[in-house]
């Protein structure tokens, strides 16, 4: 069947379908069966005449977006195909690959830079069963028969004109359900009745668009649309369902894992569980592909892995010796894995793959471009010979096996030399057989090193392990310490603040001396420093070294801490800002100068004396008791005035 399929495979040569100045022109290569019929440059247009006038069974492209800028645009080119015309991605589905690595695996080589060769290589691959059939439509088909041309508004024949057209309408709709009738299909009929028979007439066939015995037509009253009924989402068949080759490694036990590599040594899956057994095996395996060696670590294949091989008649693989862990981490460096498990299985099959690729690699050289490798390499595997898979996969018949040669009688006059070559065949087979104990030996030998080997670096990994648990303790160590000195630090700070406020507290036990708490700006942060050194409390004295910068807002927070007064330099107070006093006065916060209350400061401490600064205090509050009683009058004489003022605005108005 494969020889008589006819292919057409395309290729972009300039332009694109998202450009509207530049429309896309394609590589076009015609092949029947094996054969390329012809070669030719065309155009979309050009494409879509040739596809509905040959109507090939297969249109293969590379990449979908040569012919459809979005999933809108591509059902549109699928709405337009020939219905028995299949459209084929060659690079496969939604796991797409290259179109290099899918011609190399027909053995297929080509120059990607020329779309002649390209859409050559896409249409040979496409016809050898590569790639994946584009799915756009469901198993259900619209066919909408309705008029051609409006009725219009019309004149004195209006109505025979109209009754004439929805007849037609009728008529070709009955047709189609004759048709569809004869077919045996299943539908559903919907006629939208009007003047004179139907305006519209849909049926609803539960069948492919390739089945429908109706085509599309134009008439002059009537059309014919064929419409499928579109997929939520574009879905991709492969094009061949014979199941990829593979290579499987199979780790047994608790924890059960595999791997399973394709005939090229790419990983296809891997997977492990507990819960998994050999069944499960099976059965996962059976979903990624067909098993053609199964391979185990150990030299003796395990049980379970052997009922395994044998549901897939599978070839077996085992290496010569166990496979130490060196080997396996080399084997599957560049490959991601879960855990142990995976990496033994993983291990095995790349073991395997490793053993038969030279031989992979020399029978590409043989075996002539067009042919499937893997099942060629296959059937060499499974023990036939190359020129017989040759022949039988192109349909040849099968040479006959060759008559042996009738045995030679020996003449008397040889009888001495045969006598001498049999001894002499004697003497090669007693050494070969001492060479085989020899060989016993060294094996032997082998395996005891090996052992010693393994557990030496089973104890070098345990003090691996140690030296990483020590040094992660160390770290651990080294950051509880960090941790302790920042603590120290904290605690040295609070015992010299305690010091400090139990020296202010001796002090003011005092009668004659009162201590004196020093601020070193009149400011939110000064205040907020001496609050967390010495702390503020009510009735406090406070010294403020510097008042440049001050705000209103920190004299109210000194009046609703209640200090008791707030003491600044002679100098320092009479350079400061005029404003200054009149908002302590405001207040309602003593601010005298260092002489007017005795202080004296050394430092962050200081002391004044209680005499001094209580007759300093009897001042101020004097001066405050006067100036809330002007500010009293002042606000009487201003109410008097507003009232003054609005009196005889009104005795005017009413005047």
């Amino acid at each position: 069947m494969r020889d008589r399929l006819s292919v057409f495979g395309i290729d972009i040569i300039k332009g694109s379908v998202r450009s509207r100045t530049r429309r896309p022109v394609y590589a076009l290569v015609r092949m029947q069966g094996l054969i390329i019929v012809s070669e030719s440059e065309v155009s979309l247009f050009r494409l879509f005449r040739m596809l509905r006038e040959e109507q090939p069974d297969i249109l293969a492209v590379d990449s979908l977006q040569e012919i459809a800028a979005d999933q809108h645009e591509l059902y549109f080119f699928l709405q337009g195909l020939p219905p028995q015309t299949r459209l084929v991605q060659v690079t496969g589905g939604e796991r797409k690959e290259t179109l290099q690595k899918v011609a190399a695996r027909y053995n297929i080589s080509f120059n990607r830079f020329d779309p002649f060769a390209e859409a050559r290589t896409t249409a040979q691959v496409a016809s050898l069963g590569a790639g994946a059939e584009v799915i756009a439509f469901e198993n259900e088909t619209e066919i909408i028969v309705s008029r051609h041309r409006s009725p219009g508004k019309g004149g004195w024949s209006q109505n025979r004109y109209v009754r004439k057209i929805h007849g037609s309408v009728q008529f070709k709709g009955r047709e189609i359900e004759q048709a569809l009738v004869a077919a045996g299909l299943r539908y559903e009929k919907k006629e939208t009745r009007a003047f004179g028979g139907c305006s519209r007439v849909v049926f609803s066939v539960f069948t492919t668009r390739d089945q429908i015995p109706v085509s599309t037509y134009r008439g002059a009253d009537v059309q014919i649309r064929i419409n499928g009924k579109r997929l939520e989402r574009i879905r991709f068949r492969p094009l061949s369902g014979k199941p990829r080759y593979l290579i499987v490694g199979i780790d047994p036990g608790t924890t059960t894992a595999f791997a399973a590599l394709d005939l090229d040594g790419n990983l296809m899956h891997l997977q492990s569980s507990r819960q998994m057994n050999m069944g499960d095996v099976i059965e996962a395996l059976y979903k990624v592909g067909k098993p053609l060696i199964i391979a185990s670590d150990v030299q003796d294949m395990p049980f379970s892995v052997e009922k395994i091989r044998r549901a897939f008649s599978a070839v077996a693989y085992t290496p010569k010796q166990d496979v130490s862990v060196e080997t396996k981490l080399e084997l599957t460096s560049s490959f991601p894995y879960g855990n142990d498990h995976e990496r033994d299985a993983l291990s095995a099959a790349l073991d395997a793959y490793r053993q038969y690729r030279h031989r992979f690699q020399s029978l590409m050289k043989r075996i002539p471009p067009g042919h499937d490798l893997d099942e060629v390499r296959a059937r060499v595997i499974r023990g036939q010979s190359l020129e017989h898979v040759l022949i039988e996969m192109n349909g040849g018949a099968i040479p006959a096996p060759r008559k042996e040669a009738p045995p030679v009688r020996i003449d008397e006059k040889h009888d001495e030399r045969v006598r001498m070559l049999d001894g002499m065949v004697k003497r090669l087979r007693a050494f070969v057989a001492e060479l085989q104990e020899e060989i016993k030996s060294k094996d032997y030998e082998n395996r005891r090193l090996q052992a010693r080997i393994r557990k030496g670096n089973s104890t070098r990994e345990a003090e691996l392990a140690k030296d990483a648990e020590v040094i992660k303790k160390d770290e651990i160590i080294h950051d509880l310490k960090k941790h302790l000195r920042k603590e120290e630090r904290y605690n040295r700070n609070l015992v010299k603040r305690l010091v400090r406020i139990k020296q202010f507290a001796e002090l003011s036990m005092d009668g004659d001396v009162l201590p004196v708490k020093v601020m070193d700006t009149l400011t939110k942060d000064g205040l907020r420093r001496l609050a967390d050194d010495v702390g503020i409390d009510e009735g406090d004295v406070v010294f403020v070294t510097r008042i440049d910068g001050w705000g209103r807002s920190v004299v109210k927070d000194l009046a609703e801490m209640r200090v008791k007064s707030v003491v600044v330099g002679a100098a320092v107070l009479a350079g400061s800002d005029p404003l200054l006093m009149p908002v302590f006065r405001e207040a309602g916060v003593p601010l005298l100068t260092d002489k007017e209350a005795g202080v004296q400061v050394r430092g962050k401490r200081g002391l004044c004396g209680k005499e001094a600064l209580d007759q300093a205090l009897l001042q101020w509050q004097g001066v405050q008791v006067r100036h809330e009683r002007e500010k009293k009058t002042e606000m009487i004489e201003h109410i008097f005035k507003e009232y003054k003022s609005e009196r005889g605005k009104e005795v005017k108005k009413s005047g």
